[in-house]
């Protein structure tokens, strides 16, 4: 899913760059004197756009306001998906792992995050554990969030983490370190009544 959104953001942002280019360039040419075509929606230096009677021409059409009102809401919910996606944080495809004879092989991100979060998820107080690489693949970083119980010590558990799912990711994957925060909440459990 993280390739095709990058592939659709970079087909958008070169459309809308080739866009503005195309039409900033005829505007620039045709303004320093240069005669377009004929067929070009500007005819010499002193033209507009649009005309007075090609902007007014459906003012008192009852579907024109609510159309263009329709129009603009879409194309501003369509930026702002845009702008979400592009800029939300993504993790990390692939991990760069060392093979020891000169080359390197790829570790698909989100194997090492699924067996790092199975693997604290395990521990005892561990409701939950969500695991995300961040970084660059050759030194990735992680980011832990934690739903402990509430009977569990947090310093033991992240001791734990420490020498067991973090030491293990960060040696199934050749790394030298593996920075790591922590996020941790409580499990809430609602009050019972005892008879």
């Amino acid at each position: 899913m993280n390739g095709v959104l990058r592939g659709v953001n970079r087909i958008l942002l070169a459309l809308v760059g080739l866009i503005l280019l195309v039409a900033g360039g005829s505007v620039l040419a045709v303004g320093l004197g240069a005669s377009p075509p004929s067929w070009w929606v500007y005819g010499s230096r002193h033209d507009v756009l649009l005309t007075h009677a090609q902007r007014t021409r459906w003012r008192a059409d009852g579907w024109w306001w609510p159309v263009v009102v329709a129009v603009l809401a879409v194309l501003v919910l369509l930026a702002l998906w845009w702008l979400a996606a592009v800029l939300r944080r993504r993790h990390l495809a692939e991990v760069s792992v060392d093979t020891g004879d000169g080359e390197e092989a790829l570790l698909r991100g989100g194997a090492l995050e699924e067996v790092f979060a199975e693997q604290t998820s395990r521990l005892d107080g561990v409701a939950r554990a969500r695991v995300r690489l961040r970084g660059r693949r050759t030194a990735p970083a992680s980011r832990l969030r934690l739903l402990l119980e509430p009977h569990v010590d947090p310093g033991t558990t992240l001791q734990d983490i420490a020498t067991g799912p973090l030491a293990h990711a960060r040696d199934s994957a050749g790394l030298t370190a593996l920075p790591t925060d922590v996020r941790i909440r409580a499990v809430k459990h609602r009050a019972e009544r005892v008879s």
